[in-house]
């Protein structure tokens, strides 16, 4: 039997009933993408990046649109949004350098320098024009320092319950390395005892084994281990709050009103600080409402185009 999903997409996933998750790691390939200064100012690397691109062609007049994923995640985050969007937008999603499918070079330290260079020429590579850039809790770090460094590359900003006036991880570069390869060990194990739990259950559904196994597979990635740690080290975006008023693309803000992890200040502190940017709240939606509820999002989105 012809395997469904690449060689680099780990076995487990054929154990996934979800049809939209199925979709999108039918479509995942990994591009070569010479990236320059990673390792020394003047040696290019290629680092095999993971990438869905449209199943169509750009018209002249169509914007891409360019999806980020949150820490500790894939691209399999957007899977629900997916198919809401694919009909009028030109979708791209990419796994950040280290994050989900695309792998860590070990000589390579994950920082929001080095993830800003891979994430341009990944862009310059495969898209190469003016886009639409979401990015989702991490992600909409990732999103604002792309857009702020690059702002000729992004014509607009969506940020969903984006981490920037908190949320990154700025005593990371204190935490001595056992404490780290605990911390990483722990969000391994939490999310593997959570999926054998579900599956010793004759009563869970089969959703919510794929939520906690979407949630995990780029877990038993190669160096997956390593690139959390990496980044961990790095201190993340602890820097970017006081850059953000610097934006200067329109931004749509989206927010679950019931997130948890970030609370809701920082929806305000968002709308307050971008000149240019308009505040949405997702009702009943936690830290990602493009998980719990896509269809909401992708109105949000479609109508704001």
């Amino acid at each position: 039997m012809i395997d469904m999903f690449e060689p680099f997409i780990p076995p487990s996933a054929h154990q996934l009933q979800d049809g939209n998750a199925i979709s999108l790691l039918r479509r995942l390939r990994r591009h070569p993408i010479i990236v320059p200064g990673l390792i020394a100012a003047d040696f290019p690397m290629t680092a095999p990046t993971a990438v869905v691109t449209p199943d169509k062609k750009a018209s002249a007049d169509q914007t891409p649109l360019l999806l980020l994923h949150g820490f500790d995640s894939s691209l399999l985050e957007f899977r629900h949004l997916f198919p809401h969007l694919t009909p009028r937008w030109l979708v791209y999603a990419v796994d950040l350098l280290g994050f989900g499918f695309t792998p860590h070079p070990p000589s390579v330290m994950v920082e929001p320098g080095a993830i800003r260079q891979h994430l341009y020429h990944t862009w310059k590579t495969l898209i190469d024009r003016p886009i639409t850039l979401l990015g989702a809790s991490l992600g909409g770090a990732v999103a604002i320092d792309f857009a702020l460094t690059h702002p000729d590359c992004v014509e607009r900003l969506i940020l969903i319950d984006s981490i920037g006036f908190s949320g990154s991880f700025p005593l990371g570069k204190w935490l001595s390395s056992p404490l780290l390869d605990w911390g990483a060990d722990w969000l391994r194990f939490r999310k593997v005892t959570t999926y054998r739990a579900l599956e010793a259950l004759p009563f869970i559904s089969p959703d919510q084994q794929d939520l906690v196994l979407c949630a995990s597979l780029h877990q038993e990635m190669p160096g997956w281990k390593r690139a959390v740690m990496s980044f961990t080290r790095s201190g993340g975006y602890s820097d970017l709050a006081g850059r953000i008023s610097e934006v200067k693309q329109p931004t749509l803000i989206l927010w679950g009103d019931d997130d948890q992890t970030l609370g809701i200040q920082d929806a305000r502190k968002f709308e307050s600080a971008i000149s240019r940017s308009h505040l949405v709240w997702i009702k009943g939606a936690d830290h990602a409402p493009h998980m719990s509820h896509p269809a909401m999002v992708a109105r949000e989105i479609l109508s704001w185009r």
